[in-house]
């Protein structure tokens, strides 16, 4: 394809008709000429709105752009109802290559009963691998908003799932053939799977109905990450064991390969959440088959710490995430 917007006839030919899901709130959608999409809403209900590109992977973008996004929304305890997309693809990409995209898009979206409501897709030099960024929009009771910002002094920590989740699924199957210089093709093949976990919308649903006071989805940074994020929002300290903090011995081996922090390494299919009723949660969670740990609680003050026997490791603002230091 050429540098520049796609032309009408791929637009039409390979991304609207591979848009296919609807939702009733959405009054407007992506179609030739417009430019903006118009969504429905009842009085007691509020908008809930984020964005998040995709830039550290190439394979399944388009499952991590539109799980990444509703992960998001979900966070707040609303309901995603359509995304926005912008694509950007290098000069060279081929038409099949922006379908395929799509395709998987559209496949993540209807699982989730989300709609496509319109984007912007381009062929540019500005980048030299695909980028998409997503824009999600939810919906929910104004009563029922849930913010990061939600924590008080005493309550408990949640995590859903294992730490580096998203990492280890993104280096599997990137870097598999540099794994097989030491670990089997089915060991491999297992953290490959990781990327079936990455939607915490289920526990999400079930964490707002039961009451959790904050929600945050672990992303770029890892654990160690969302948890400064954690007090951060409330100002509020924390106290967490790391021996509580699960993950899987895939993921243990595959950081030990490449040098790197698990719990650094980027994470989204893992949920934080605190309560004041956390072992009811987690049973909760575990008997609706999400894996689920009490991991730490609210402390007073602004010291965020992860205790490991009796070292003691404080906590402070995410930097780079640990996967930019796998070479592409």
């Amino acid at each position: 394809m050429k540098i520049g917007k796609v032309s009408e006839t791929v637009l039409k030919r390979s991304i609207l008709k591979q848009i296919k899901h609807r939702r009733k709130e959405v009054l407007v959608g992506p179609a030739v000429g417009e430019d903006c999409s118009v969504m429905e809403l009842k009085e007691d209900e509020v908008f809930v709105i984020s964005t998040d590109p995709i830039t550290g992977s190439t394979k399944n973008i388009g499952t991590l752009a539109v799980h990444i996004t509703a992960n998001d929304i979900s966070s707040n305890g609303a309901e995603i109802v359509g995304i926005m997309l912008t694509v950007l693809l290098p000069g060279g990409s081929r038409e099949s290559d922006l379908k395929e995209i799509m395709k998987e898009i559209e496949t993540v979206c209807e699982s989730l009963d989300v709609e496509i409501m319109g984007g912007h897709t381009e062929i540019t030099a500005a980048v030299n691998q695909p980028v998409i960024t997503v824009t999600g929009v939810g919906k929910m009771p104004k009563k029922r908003m849930i913010k990061t910002a939600g924590v008080t002094i005493g309550q408990e920590i949640i995590m859903t799932k294992w730490a580096g989740l998203e990492g280890t699924a993104i280096i599997a199957d990137s870097k598999e053939e540099e794994l097989l210089t030491k670990y089997t093709r089915d060991f491999i093949a297992g953290a490959k799977l990781f990327i079936r976990y990455i939607s915490v919308v289920p526990e999400a649903k079930i964490a707002g109905n039961f009451g959790v006071t904050s929600m945050h989805d672990v992303t770029e940074g890892g654990i160690f990450g969302a948890l400064w994020e954690l007090g951060e929002a409330s100002g509020v300290g924390l106290e967490v064991d790391l021996k509580k903090i699960p993950v899987k011995q895939e993921t243990i081996e595959i950081c030990e390969f490449y040098d790197l922090n698990p719990y650094q390494l980027i994470s989204s299919g893992v949920m934080l959440m605190v309560t004041d009723r956390a072992n009811e949660l987690a049973d909760m969670l575990k008997r609706n088959n999400i894996p689920a740990a009490v991991i730490g609680r609210i402390t007073p003050g602004n010291d965020r710490v992860v205790l490991n026997e009796e070292e003691k490791r404080f906590l402070s603002p995410p930097g780079s995430d640990e996967l930019y230091k796998v070479s592409s």
